[in-house]
C-alpha cells in the first residue's frame, strides 16, 4: 500500500513540474510527452536514447466520434491527479485518471460530459516508427532492442479501432517483399494479420483500443446482412474504459504483460504454476478420438503409447445450447463424463472436449419444443393481419430484416412460442412471407393477432440458431459448469464468430469466454488449456493458444499447408505458442508422413492435434510405428533437444528426416534427400521409349538406392497391375524388381536391403530378402529412370519416391 501511495505521489510531482506545453509520464524504460491540446509529442526508449514517435499525422491521446463526426481534443488541463481534456464543438470534457508504476502507465476514463452525446472513444491511434514485428493481437510493435505495447484493462475496452459498426475486426493480407510465389518457399513473404490493436502503417505502426457506447439500439451491417439489430447494451459505455502503455526492452516484454495482467486483474492462467504464456506444455500436442465410456481404455491407451498427456473428443455433445452428451456414449450424462475424466486422470491423461461456443442446435431445448426468446435476432416487424394456426402466408408490416437472404440458411422467424420457416418474400408490398411451414423444429402453431411481434432468427450455416447476449452469458455459464462438474481439462471454443449474433463483434467473444473463465470453480481456473477459433485482443489473456490448421481439404502433407505455415508467424508476433493445427490419420497415413508433421513440429517448436478412429488405427499397419514415432519426438522437443540450426532445417517442409532414440533422452536425427517422379500408363506410339526420367541432387555420400513404389489406378478402375518394374541409376546400373503390383499396393525398398510388399493401407504382405544387386546413389547429380508393363486402361500411374540418406546427428535434452 506505501509503495502504491508513494508511486501516486511521484506521477503528481511529474505532472505538476511538468513544462507549460508538455506534461510528461515515465516509466524505468519508457517516457509518454503529452502537449497542452492533448496530443502525443513523445513516446521514447530512455535506455536506448532513441525516439519512436512518429509525427506524420496527428495523434491525439484520445478521440471522440460525435453524430458521425470525429473529433480531436483541443485542450488539456492538469487539476490534482487528472487530465480533463476538452471537445469545446460539442461541450464535452472527459477526465482521465493516470497512475504510473515502476514498467507501466495506466489511463481510466473517469468522467465524461454529455456522454449521450458520444458515439465511442478511442485511445490513439499512437503512431509509432517501429515497423519490424506486429503484434496485431497482443497490441505490441516491436525491433531488436524496444518493445512499445497497449493493453485494454477491462471487457469493454477493445482493440483496434471501430472501423466497422459491428466491432468485428478485420483481418487483412500484407505481402513483405514480392508476391507469395508458392507453398514451399513463399509462405514466408506474406503476413496474415489478424485484428488491428497493433497495425502496420506506411512509415512505421499504429497502437490503438476503444471503447462504443451502446446505450440505445442501432442498426449496422453484420454478418452478411446490410440491416442488423444491434439491442442496447448496458455497460457504462465509454465511462471506466482504461488502458495501460508500456515501453520496454523487447526481451522482458512478455514478462512485463505477466505483471500487468496480475496487478490489473486480468486472466493470468496457469499451467502446473507457471503462467500459460511461458509454460512448455501449452504447445502439447493432443490425440483427438471420439471416445465413450465403453472404449475409454484403448483411448488412453492409444494416448500412452503416444507419449501424450492429453485424449480430446472431437464431438461429445448431442445438442449445442445446453451441451447435453449423446446418450449411447455417456449414458448419465455429464456423470458419464466425469466418471470419464476420474478414470484417465488416474493414468495421468487429461480430458478435453470441442465445443462451438454459443451455436445453438434445433434439437436443443432452446428451441424445441418451446423457442427461448433469446434466440438472436436479425430484427423485428409486426403481423399486418391476425394469423390463424394454419395459414402458411404471413402478412408483416416491413420485410428489411426478413429478405436478406446471403446469409440466410434456416429461414425461420419467431413469434411467441412457435418457430415458422418460410420459403421467400414477396417483391412488392403488401409484404409477405410465402410457403410457410408452421410448427417448425417441434414447436406449436398458435394463432396471433394484428400488431404481434415477429423476429427474423440469425443463423449459421452449420444449420443452427444462435444466442444473444443475454443467452451467450447463460451458454458460457453453462459450459464453465460442465468443467466444474466433470474436471475436464482442456477446450477449443471453436465457432466464436457465432457470437458476432449480438451485434457487439470481438467484445461479444472476448464476453463469452471471460464468463467461462470467471464461472470457473477456482481449483479449475486459468488451469483449463483452451484455445479458439478466433482471436482478440481482451482474449490474448485468456486463450492458452490458439490451433488452425484443419485436416479435410487435401493429403496428410497438403490440406491447409501454406495457412498453418503462415500462422507460425502469427504466433511469434503475438507472443503466443506454437501450433501447427489438426492433422488426420488414416488407414493409409505412412510413417514417413507422420515423420513430416513431427518435424514441422520440432522445427516450429510447435504443438498439434492428431485427430484418428478406432477403425483407422486397427486397419493401418504402421500405427504402432506412428505412435512410437509421436513418443520419441514429442519427447525430444519438450525437453528441448534439437538446436536453433536443426529447427531452422526442419521448418523447411522440402527436407525429411527420422528420429531414433538412443538411449535415456537421447536421439539419432537421420536427414533424407528425398525424390519424387510419376511413370503414367499412357498411349504411346510403337516403338516409342516407355520410361519416365528425372535428374536428381544427392548431396550425400555414395550410398545404395532406397525407394518407394506405388500403384496408383485410374478414377473408378480397379483391375489393375503394374509388373516388370525396372529402376535405372546413372543409365546404367538397372534394378527389376521381383513383384508385381496391384491396385494401390506399394513395394519399398528397405535400408538394409529387404524388399517389402504393402497394401494400401501398409499391412504387409511379403518381404523379398537378398537383392543380388542394388544400384548405387552417386554423390551429386543422378538420372533415374523407371519402366514397367501396365495391364490396365490408361490412367494408371506408378508413384515412385527415391531417397538418400545423410549422416546421423545426435541430438540430447541433456545438452541444452
Amino acid at each position: 500500500m506505501k509503495k502504491r501511495c508513494l508511486i501516486t505521489f511521484l506521477l503528481c510531482l511529474v505532472m505538476a513540474a511538468s513544462f507549460a506545453q508538455e506534461t510528461t509520464f515515465e516509466t524505468s524504460n519508457f517516457r509518454l510527452l503529452l502537449d497542452q491540446q492533448g496530443h502525443v509529442n513523445s513516446l521514447f526508449d530512455k535506455d536506448n536514447k532513441v525516439e519512436y514517435h512518429s509525427g506524420d499525422q496527428p495523434s491525439p491521446f484520445l478521440r471522440i466520434r460525435v453524430s458521425g463526426k470525429v473529433l480531436f481534443p483541443e485542450k488539456m488541463e492538469v487539476q490534482s491527479d487528472r487530465l480533463i481534456l476538452t471537445f469545446p464543438q460539442e461541450d464535452i470534457r472527459i477526465e482521465i485518471q493516470p497512475k504510473a508504476y515502476s514498467n507501466y502507465l495506466s489511463f481510466e476514463i473517469v468522467s465524461i460530459s454529455n456522454m449521450h452525446k458520444v458515439d465511442w472513444v478511442v485511445w490513439g491511434p499512437f503512431p509509432t516508427t517501429i515497423r519490424e514485428i506486429i503484434g496485431e493481437a497482443v497490441g505490441v510493435v516491436r525491433n531488436d532492442d524496444f518493445a512499445i505495447g497497449i493493453q485494454a484493462l477491462n471487457v469493454k475496452t477493445l482493440g483496434g479501432y471501430p472501423d466497422a459498426e459491428s466491432d468485428i475486426e478485420p483481418a487483412y493480407d500484407i505481402f513483405e517483399t514480392g508476391d507469395l510465389v508458392d507453398v514451399d518457399a513463399g509462405w514466408r513473404n506474406k503476413k496474415f494479420y489478424r485484428g488491428q490493436t497493433a497495425k502496420v502503417s506506411e512509415n512505421g505502426s499504429l497502437l490503438q483500443a476503444y471503447s462504443r457506447n451502446r446505450n440505445k439500439d442501432r442498426i449496422i451491417a453484420n454478418v452478411g446482412h446490410n440491416r442488423y439489430l444491434a439491442p442496447a447494451f448496458e455497460d457504462g459505455g465509454p465511462l471506466g474504459s482504461k488502458i495501460a502503455l508500456f515501453g520496454s526492452p523487447s526481451k522482458l516484454v512478455l514478462d512485463l504483460i505477466g505483471k500487468i495482467e496480475i496487478q490489473e486483474g486480468l486472466p493470468h492462467p496457469l499451467i502446473d504454476g507457471e503462467w500459460a504464456k511461458k509454460s512448455r506444455k501449452a504447445t502439447s500436442s493432443y490425440l483427438i478420438l471420439d471416445f465413450t465410456v465403453e472404449n475409454l481404455d484403448r483411448a488412453i491407451e492409444f494416448t500412452q503409447k503416444a507419449g501424450l498427456e492429453y485424449l480430446y473428443h472431437g464431438g461429445p455433445f448431442q445438442n449445442w445450447g445446453h451441451f447435453d452428451l449423446k446418450k449411447e456414449s455417456f449414458p448419465d450424462n455429464w456423470k458419464s463424463l466425469k466418471a470419464c475424466v476420474d478414470r484417465a486422470r488416474q493414468k495421468g491423461v487429461q480430458l478435453g472436449v470441442h465445443t462451438l461456443s454459443n451455436f445453438i442446435s434445433t434439437d436443443d431445448p432452446y428451441v424445441t419444443p418451446k423457442p427461448h426468446p433469446g434466440l438472436a435476432k436479425v430484427g423485428f416487424s409486426s403481423l399486418a393481419k391476425p394469423l390463424t394456426r394454419e395459414e402458411n402466408v404471413i402478412h408483416i408490416e416491413s420485410p428489411d430484416f426478413f429478405n436478406q437472404m446471403e446469409n440466410n440458411s434456416l429461414q425461420a422467424v419467431q413469434i411467441g412460442d412457435e418457430i415458422i420457416r418460410y420459403r421467400s418474400v414477396s417483391p412488392e408490398a403488401p409484404w409477405r412471407l410465402e410457403g410457410c411451414l408452421r410448427g417448425a423444429y417441434g414447436t406449436e402453431p398458435q394463432a396471433y393477432s394484428e400488431g404481434t411481434s415477429i423476429g427474423k432468427l440469425m443463423d449459421h450455416a452449420y444449420q443452427v440458431f444462435l444466442g444473444d447476449a443475454d443467452l451467450s452469458e447463460e451458454m458460457a455459464i453453462t459450459l464453465a459448469r460442465l468443467f466444474n462438474e466433470t474436471g475436464l481439462k482442456q477446450v477449443s471454443f471453436d465457432g466464436l464468430e457465432g457470437t458476432w449474433s449480438t451485434g457487439m463483434g470481438q467484445y461479444a467473444r472476448s464476453l463469452f469466454t471471460k464468463t467461462w473463465f470467471d464461472h470457473l470453480n477456482a481449483d479449475l481456473q486459468g488451469k483449463v488449456i483452451n484455445d479458439a477459433s478466433n482471436p482478440s485482443h481482451f482474449n490474448w489473456h485468456i486463450s492458452t493458444r490458439y490451433n488452425w490448421g484443419e485436416p479435410w481439404y487435401a493429403g496428410f502433407r497438403e490440406s491447409q499447408t501454406n495457412y498453418r505455415l503462415m500462422n507460425q508467424d502469427f504466433y511469434q508476433r503475438n507472443l503466443l505458442p506454437a501450433m501447427l493445427g489438426w492433422f488426420s490419420m488414416r488407414p493409409e497415413t505412412s510413417l514417413e508422413d507422420t515423420e513430416w508433421l513431427l518435424a514441422r513440429a520440432a522445427g516450429f517448436d510447435a504443438g498439434f492435434a492428431f485427430n484418428l478412429s478406432f477403425d483407422a488405427v486397427e486397419r493401418n499397419g504402421q500405427s504402432a510405428a506412428i505412435f512410437e514415432a509421436i513418443r520419441n519426438w514429442e519427447r525430444a522437443r519438450m525437453t528441448g533437444a534439437f538446436t536453433a540450426g536443426q529447427k531452422s532445417r526442419m521448418q523447411d517442409i522440402q527436407n525429411e528426416f527420422s528420429l531414433v532414440p538412443e538411449g535415456s533422452e537421447k536421439w539419432k536425427l537421420i536427414p533424407y534427400q528425398i525424390g519424387r517422379m510419376e511413370h503414367p500408363h499412357i498411349l504411346k506410339q510403337p516403338g516409342e521409349p516407355l520410361q519416365t526420367s528425372i535428374h536428381w541432387e544427392n548431396p550425400y555420400a555414395s550410398q545404395p538406392l532406397q525407394f518407394l513404389i506405388s500403384l496408383v489406378p485410374a478414377s473408378g478402375e480397379s483391375v489393375v497391375k503394374a509388373s516388370k518394374i525396372t529402376l535405372t541409376v546413372n543409365q546404367f546400373y538397372a534394378l527389376e524388381i521381383p513383384v508385381s503390383l496391384k491396385a494401390n499396393q506399394q513395394v519399398k525398398l528397405m535400408e538394409n536391403g529387404d524388399l517389402v510388399l504393402y497394401d494400401k493401407y501398409w499391412q504387409k504382405l511379403e518381404v523379398i530378402s537378398g537383392l543380388e544387386v542394388i544400384p548405387e546413389l552417386e554423390n551429386g547429380e543422378n538420372e533415374l529412370s523407371v519402366t514397367a508393363d501396365f495391364e490396365a486402361a490408361p490412367g494408371a500411374a506408378l508413384k515412385v519416391e527415391i531417397k538418400s540418406q545423410g549422416p546421423d546427428e545426435t541430438v540430447s535434452a541433456m545438452d541444452r
